[in-house]
């Protein structure tokens, strides 16, 4: 009987936050999904033995969590986390305020009863360092050093470790004893991260496969032209071709894994799935035997359409005497997974994912093929989205394919020794997002970026190697390495943001400056000054005025939302790339005897959508098609819906039991075939007052 393989590939990856010349670590989340992430993502398969997957490790990771599990790393947020309260200088204790609350407000910070009070102080300070530092006493600084930590720690250890228990049981008032333990506890955690996957590996559960050492976009260093193939529109700076980089990543990426866990990796997911053929041409030279990408690149390489047909089925890339395995990811299931699932109770997620996989899969087995179906994706960054970290969705999940006689999940060197493969002459040149690379360059910061990088590769080449120590020569070798990582343009431009963008931005340009001091050269005044530009955050307005909405679902007059508040939402993504946004902006307020909610769409044609509004508690949903908003949830309410250019509700203030004082807290998701594709705000809740006194103020 055809069968169905399903092969995870779980990709774990963090840039290089080391300064090599300090030798400091310049941001924690190494280390702090070091503690949350890498070892129970692996430990977890312990309990589903008939449950086989992949783990991609990138080897300058691997090198970081070994530093800080031997107590080499040092990062600022460790010092500042275990330093005692009392004796933080004011630099410190601000530092605290604006980085400790850097979490998942939901499953991490509100996790803890006592973390998530503390955020509510600093919101409630406005943000003001002074006016919180008359909030934040030593103990209310050591609660939030200790919790700040511990809300990053794997589920085994807060379910099973009995100080770990211990710590998290007080909940509140922790003593310097308790902080010393928080630290301790850290570092046993991380010192066991790398022997999870030698042992795992060693008893075959596992396969490791690798990624370039640094995280280098591999065919924008053969040639970064080849990005003109993909986009024949983008703009690209001067061109950097330098292949023989591409091929040191690769080779470095081999013996590193080898030596550190045991085991050679015969596959790589080349970073950010990006292929070409001569990418390819050179791991297949390194002696990599498999590599995979995502099925939109699949897609453009065949000339049509990336179904399950094309995609559940290995192939056999051929070109100028190599050859590799090439598997093929299956880009909306592996998204469901990073970003959706997150949205939805474990057991149905599982059961939703468990059903399109055999749905996608039976034209395969109706021809008598089996199936190897592919989800490859970040093994780290999802989980803080989830209940628990993710724990009882992959229990479930794990749980169903174990008991599931038609499907097997295994390793990808399994499945390709199983299921026969199609040839391929060729690849088409792109990443998993879009089948491009336009993340990575093109936009002004991106070129500005590679600009930088191409002048500190050009001065490095000129430098004979005996001219100057060969410890420094090795040194700018290295930091040159770390400067071709992809992580850096990941975050120029307009795609992804993050609160540490500006840190990102030094960074990169530390190394640069490193690469020029290390050949006892003066760095280009450039690199002193920022690349990032200042973008716009989410707009959140408070309503000013009451409003008395027609709810004819159009904009009658400027006039009719005039006063209301406003949400618009920020549209940049953070270390995850895959969200769609659907909505625009939310407008909301009040009138004598109604709650207004009016929502604005990005897409002029949007399909089969149900809106759902979580009004105080309150449910409401409305499903819009042919124009119509027709009401599917929350009758009861009585409320007013109508939907032709924008969607507006009313909802009585009687039927919410809502009194005159009483604050409004408002969600909105939108869900396409029965899936969460976007929500507003995407964490948390949109608040105000129903009474007109306090806007005015």
């Amino acid at each position: 009987m055809p069968q169905i393989y399903l092969c995870f590939v779980w990709h774990m990856h963090q840039p290089c936050y080391k300064d090599l010349v300090s030798n400091e670590y310049r941001l924690p989340w190494t280390r702090m999904h070091a503690l949350k992430d890498y070892y129970g993502m692996v430990k977890i398969l312990g309990d589903f033995p008939k449950v086989r997957q992949t783990f991609n490790l990138v080897p300058s990771l691997i090198a970081q969590v070994e530093d800080y599990a031997t107590g080499v790393a040092v990062d600022p947020f460790l010092r500042a986390a275990l330093k005692p309260a009392e004796d933080l200088t004011e630099a410190e204790r601000d530092f605290v305020l604006r980085y400790f609350f850097q979490a998942n407000p939901i499953h991490l910070i509100g996790r803890y009863p006592r973390y998530a009070e503390l955020q509510e102080a600093w919101r409630a300070s406005n943000y003001d360092l002074r006016r919180a530092h008359n909030v934040f006493n030593a103990q209310a600084l050591r609660d939030l050093q200790v919790l700040s930590q511990v809300a990053w720690f794997e589920e085994e250890f807060l379910s099973n470790d009995p100080e770990v228990r211990s710590l998290v049981e007080k909940a509140r008032g922790y003593t310097l004893e308790d902080q010393e333990r928080m630290g301790r506890k850290q570092r046993e955690i991380l010192s066991l991260v790398i022997p999870v996957y030698r042992d795992f590996a060693e008893t075959g559960q596992i396969e490791i496969s690798a990624t370039p050492y640094y995280h280098p976009i591999l065919p924008l260093l053969c040639d970064s032209d080849i990005a003109h193939i993909s986009n024949p529109h983008v703009p690209l700076p001067p061109r950097f071709r330098y292949p023989q980089d591409a091929r040191l990543q690769l080779e470095r990426s081999i013996d590193y894994v080898k030596k550190h866990t045991g085991k050679r990796p015969m596959g790589v997911w080349p970073s950010e799935g990006s292929v070409s053929d001569e990418a390819l041409q050179i791991a297949a030279d390194c002696g990599y035997r498999w590599a995979a990408t995502d099925n939109g690149v699949l897609g453009r390489t065949l000339g049509r359409a990336p179904d399950p047909v094309a995609s559940y089925r290995p192939y056999r890339w051929r070109r100028d005497g190599r050859e590799m395995s090439m598997i093929f990811r299956d880009h909306y299931l592996s998204d469901l997974v990073g970003f959706v699932y997150s949205k939805m109770d474990a057991s149905s997620a599982a059961s939703d994912f468990m059903g399109r996989i055999r749905d996608n899969a039976r034209p395969l087995l109706a021809s008598g093929r089996d199936a190897l179906v592919p989800i490859v994706l970040d093994g780290e960054n999802a989980w803080e989205h989830y209940y628990r970290n993710g724990r009882p969705f992959l229990s479930e999940l794990y749980r169903r394919i174990s008991e599931d006689p038609t499907m097997e999940a295994v390793t990808v060197s399994e499945a390709l020794s199983r299921v026969s493969a199609d040839p391929l002459d060729h690849i088409f040149p792109g990443s998993w997002i879009s089948a491009n690379f336009d993340v990575w360059i093109g936009f002004d910061e991106d070129n500005k970026a590679w600009e930088l990088l191409l002048a500190a590769r050009q001065a490095f080449e000129k430098v004979q190697p005996g001219s100057v120590p060969a410890a420094d020569y090795e040194l700018a070798l290295e930091e040159l390495l770390v400067a071709e990582g992809s992580d850096w343009c990941w975050w120029y431009g307009p795609h992804h943001h993050t609160d540490n963008r500006e840190e990102f931005d030094q960074l990169f340009r530390d190394h640069l400056a490193n690469v020029y001091r290390a050949l006892n050269l003066t760095p280009p005044s450039e690199l002193s000054r920022p690349i990032i530009r200042k973008v716009a955050a989410a707009v959140v307005e408070a309503p000013t005025a009451a409003i008395e909405a027609a709810v004819d679902g159009e904009v009658t007059s400027y006039f009719e939302w005039l006063g209301s508040g406003l949400y618009r939402v920020d549209s940049r993504q953070g270390s995850m790339h895959g969200h769609r946004f659907l909505v625009k902006e939310l407008l909301y307020g009040a009138g004598q005897d109604e709650i207004f909610l009016r929502v604005d769409f990005l897409e002029e044609e949007l399909a089969d959508l149900e809106v759902r509004f979580t009004v105080n508690g309150h449910n409401v949903a409305a499903r819009l098609t042919g124009g119509q908003a027709e009401i599917v949830a929350g009758a009861t309410l009585k409320p007013r819906m109508a939907w032709k250019t924008v969607l507006e509700v009313g909802i009585p203030f009687d039927r919410l039991q809502i009194g005159a004082d009483d604050r409004v807290k408002i969600q909105v998701s939108v869900w396409q075939q029965g899936l969460p594709m976007d929500s507003l705000p995407q964490e948390g809740w949109i608040e105000f007052s129903r009474g007109v006194a306090e806007w005015v103020e």
